[in-house]
């Protein structure tokens, strides 16, 4: 009872934060945002920016649920939507701070395009696929556990090299400390990275921000 207490009390201060800004929607935004863990939660509400970016991923998963799909036969189309789904699909991801958001997005995106966008607006089913995926990261690292420290560095180095290849197109100023910050990941997200245009394009946007903030 205690914690159905606590969520309704969490409920009640988002719904009068949300509210303010966004009227019309502030049901069903609130609604999405209680779908995240209760220690998130007071610290959305304890930090204001934290709640906007929050607020502004929730709406933007209201906007896709709420288009119509597009049915299209390009090539080119479909890729592009695609490339999107993958954007808006990590930003929610990557509200619930696990420190795999680019992994778990990559094994989400494998899914069938009406599952991914059925994920996007059901933010109790796009909880409990995250949930898996981190369990079966979890599997598969104690699994890798066994690898030779050499192999390693081999693929280390080989995926370093790849990776600058494609990092300096977008980015030759910084390519040496975005790949740097970038062969940080496990073996297992840089193959997702050199195999996923719009994953690394997500994880380059994310190093040189966070190289803006260092200098």
């Amino acid at each position: 009872m205690e914690e159905e207490e606590d969520l309704e009390t969490l409920g009640e201060q988002l719904y009068s934060l949300i509210s303010s800004k966004h009227k019309e929607d502030a049901g069903k935004l609130t609604g999405m945002l209680l779908e995240l863990p209760g220690p998130v939660l007071t610290q959305m509400l304890q930090d204001d920016a934290m709640l906007t970016a929050a607020v502004e991923k929730a709406l933007r998963a209201l906007q896709v649920a709420q288009e119509p799909s597009q049915v299209c036969n390009d090539e080119d189309d479909v890729s592009v939507s695609s490339d999107s789904l993958g954007e808006q699909l990590f930003e929610l991801v990557d509200v619930y701070n696990t420190g795999h958001s680019q992994k778990i997005t990559g094994m989400l995106l494998e899914q069938h395009k009406d599952a991914i966008l059925k994920l996007l607006s059901d933010p109790s089913l796009l909880e409990e696929q995250v949930h898996l995926a981190m369990k079966t990261l979890k599997e598969q690292n104690m699994e890798e556990t066994d690898v030779s420290d050499t192999s390693e560095l081999d693929d280390t180095e080989r995926f370093g090299e790849k990776l600058f290849s494609l990092v300096v197109e977008m980015d030759p100023l910084h390519a040496n400390d975005i790949t740097g910050m970038l062969l940080e990941m496990d073996p297992a997200t840089l193959q997702q990275l050199l195999s996923d245009h719009t994953m690394l394009q997500i994880a380059v946007h994310k190093a040189q921000a966070a190289l803006d903030t260092l200098n």
